[in-house]
């Protein structure tokens, strides 16, 4: 709301930027007309029309926006209408168009994110990975399964979906700043359900710790659920990807040598980690079982993933890593997100008691 030609233009470009969509008005509602301004999920005053706001419906989201320098009167205006904000452009630029973003693509719960690690090569964490992104997304719950491992193959290739259409790592190779989280999802492949962002088949591309930590962030914005399939080396990407994920899963086989391989991943993923657990896979060397495992890693346990004889089968007839509903993955993947989200939601509900 301004009528300050220079400002709107600043505006309406700050709205672009953040793909929300603006509705423009040069003064206040007038009595009965207040439907567009309690309805929008935010509104900003230009500071010359902050006066003119007077006795208009308080209401939250309300914030005045001008350019240069603050004028003393401006803070008077603010509490006269309600007003959370006082913004200076172009200071607060970047500020605000995480504001707007926000308001367009709406904030609710973060996505719950797990990451899956392999305790030594060929643990079977992609494998998982994918499982777990399959299951969720076919208990109806809005998946994304990111693929962290550029030395990996593609987590695409499991899916079978290697051709699908869509943006892969390198078109967000030079990512900075904020990645809207709608437009991120629609640009991905659609598999099984559920939308994936794996590597090209082209050379390897440097994914820098910035547009990594962008493109977690704008998954985790959207809801639900977002797996990600992390690489057993560590630098700064790696270390942004597991600041974001609320749990680790370290898959590790029985035996010895995986044990051991897996007690230094458990200790470079736990230090930027808090809340990681051992995922145990048989078959199991003589006097080695799960719950041994998890205590020679000083690490809960997640559970015991089955052996599963018809699984390549399963994917070379197309099917996906936990795409049998009676399969053994998938059993252990559902039974895990049950545990999972029971925990989430305690968890949010303590945080909100302690509030």
């Amino acid at each position: 709301m301004t009528e300050d030609v220079e400002l709107l233009d600043d505006l309406l470009r700050l709205c672009a930027a953040a793909g929300a969509e603006p509705e423009v008005r040069p003064s206040p509602p007038e009595d009965g007309d207040g439907d567009g301004w309690e309805r929008a999920p935010m509104v900003l005053v230009g500071d010359d029309a902050a006066q003119r706001c007077r006795g208009a419906v308080r209401r939250r989201g309300v914030m005045i926006v001008g350019r240069g320098q603050d004028v003393p009167e401006i803070w008077r205006r603010a509490v006269e209408i309600g007003a959370e904000y006082v913004l200076r452009l172009p200071e607060s630029e970047s500020w605000l168009v995480d504001q707007l973003a926000n308001a367009a693509e709406g904030v609710g719960r973060p996505a719950l994110t797990v990451g899956v690690i392999g305790g030594r090569g060929g643990a079977g964490a992609s494998t998982l990975a994918c499982a777990l992104a399959v299951t969720a997304a076919g208990a109806g719950r809005r998946t994304m399964l990111i693929d962290g491992d550029p030395l990996g193959g593609g987590i695409d290739v499991l899916l079978g979906g290697e051709r699908a259409e869509g943006k892969r790592w390198p078109d967000f190779a030079h990512s900075r700043g904020r990645v809207g989280g709608g437009a991120l999802e629609e640009s991905l492949p659609e598999l099984h359900g559920l939308r994936v962002l794996s590597w090209g088949r082209d050379d390897w591309v440097a994914i820098p710790p910035q547009a990594m930590r962008a493109v977690l962030a704008a998954a985790r914005r959207l809801g639900g659920v977002v797996v990600v399939d992390l690489p057993r080396r560590f630098d700064e990407s790696v270390a942004e990807a597991l600041a974001q994920l609320d749990l680790g899963l370290l898959v590790v086989p029985g035996e010895l040598r995986a044990v051991a391989a897996a007690k230094r991943i458990a200790s470079m993923a736990g230090a930027a980690l808090d809340d990681l657990r051992v995922v145990c896979r048989g078959p199991y060397a003589a006097g080695l079982d799960a719950p041994w495992v998890a205590q020679a890693l000083e690490l809960p346990l997640a559970g015991e993933l089955p052996l599963d004889s018809g699984l390549s089968t399963a994917q070379d007839g197309g099917a996906p890593p936990g795409g049998s509903a009676r399969g053994p993955m998938a059993r252990f993947c559902t039974a895990f997100w049950e545990q999972a989200l029971v925990e989430e939601r305690s968890a949010g509900s303590a945080k909100g008691g302690a509030s």
